[in-house]
């Protein structure tokens, strides 16, 4: 009778931590175990050779993978987590590095340090959006994009003209179709200059367009999205217009995520860089951390806000007498956030304050 050995290997309870340094080309992979770098190498881009891998090399095995949030967003981390494996992903500027990955910096090391990190516990997961989240933001990102693109053109018009000696009228900000067509009728000559002028306004019309286009489209996909009555309750806001309110909407997604005010306003850029030591304290500003989408239009919004609503331009006019007009301005930003933070969480129109 002929008995058979079973050679089977289980690594059934243990943990295995897999730092990845993800390029288009290939994946830098790092696997740790116990305190051990067990296997580096190199490998294609894809999330499921790396789970036949781990599979077939440590089966029944608990793994743990780790990457830094960059060109390829998140949808690695989505397909690995839809196979059961668990993912995070992680900002580049709070993992720990020595001296000497500094130094000597390569992808292998950049890997080895995500996956000894990982094993440490001293890694967070950044928030990670739906899917239809990520999309809307991308397209309210295009929006801004959108615009800053059709200014780009008329600076580029205004310069040219003022290169051929045409001065426009003042107070020319909102280029409307009579103004365009009054660009279309400058005396220029009919050879080159005209040329260039006119196929710039129609670089101008067609950017026009496509930021039409483009509101169009957000207007639609907010008022299907999960949470209409937010974006709506955020335009009741003092300072806060169409374009603010879908920044605030498509970057923020989920106001829950903040546990406070200040989590808040260190999310957005909003809190002071400081350097202490001892008995010595320096306050460098701003934080550089930030999202510089938010930052932005909160400010922006504030100097409208001080205009529409009484109790800010009373506490804006307290705070000049003792302060810059640019630092008084950024505490108004962190008071309408704290109020953008309240109709949020409360599904509920902006109050007006009174002056007591």
């Amino acid at each position: 009778m002929s008995s058979k050995k079973d050679n089977a290997i289980s690594f059934k309870g243990q943990h295995f931590y897999i730092g990845l340094d993800i390029h288009k080309k290939n994946w830098a992979v790092n696997i740790r175990n116990n305190g051990i770098r067990l296997k580096a190498f190199s490998m294609d881009p894809y999330p499921e050779k790396l789970k036949r891998f781990l599979e077939e090399n440590y089966p029944e095995g608990t793994y743990h993978v780790v990457y830094e949030v960059g060109f390829c967003g998140f949808w690695i981390c989505r397909i690995l987590r839809e196979m059961g494996i668990d993912c995070i992903v992680v900002n580049p500027a709070d993992i720990l590095t020595g001296h000497k990955e500094k130094d000597r910096k390569t992808d292998q090391v950049d890997a080895n340090k995500l996956a000894r990190e990982l094993e440490k516990g001293s890694l967070k997961c950044i928030y990670i959006p739906d899917e239809a989240d990520q999309h809307l933001r991308s397209l309210c990102r295009l929006y801004r994009t959108a615009l800053q693109d059709t200014t780009r053109v008329k600076n580029r018009i205004k310069g040219r003209l003022y290169f051929n000696g045409v001065e426009l009228p003042r107070h020319t900000s909102q280029w409307s179709g009579k103004f365009i067509a009054y660009l279309k009728s400058l005396p220029l000559d009919d050879g080159p200059a005209k040329e260039c002028l006119m196929i710039s306004i129609d670089e101008l019309e067609q950017r026009r367009q496509t930021t039409i286009h483009i509101l169009k489209k957000l207007r639609e996909y907010v008022r299907d999205h999960r949470e209409p009555s937010v974006f709506q309750n955020l335009l009741t806001v003092p300072g806060v217009g169409l374009k603010t309110a879908f920044v605030l909407y498509t970057e923020i997604i989920d106001m829950k995520r903040f546990r406070t005010l200040d989590h808040l306003k260190s999310f957005v850029g909003l809190v002071p860089s400081t350097d202490s030591s001892g008995e010595n304290d320096w306050v460098r500003g701003l934080t550089y951390r930030k999202n510089k989408h938010l930052k932005h239009v909160l400010i922006e919004a504030a100097w409208v806000a001080i205009r529409q609503d009484p109790v800010l331009l009373h506490k804006y006019n307290k705070l000049i007498v003792r302060m810059k007009a640019q630092n008084a301005i950024i505490k108004i930003a962190v008071k309408l956030l704290d109020r953008i933070r309240y109709v949020w969480n409360n599904n509920c129109p902006y109050v007006q304050g009174v002056i007591q």
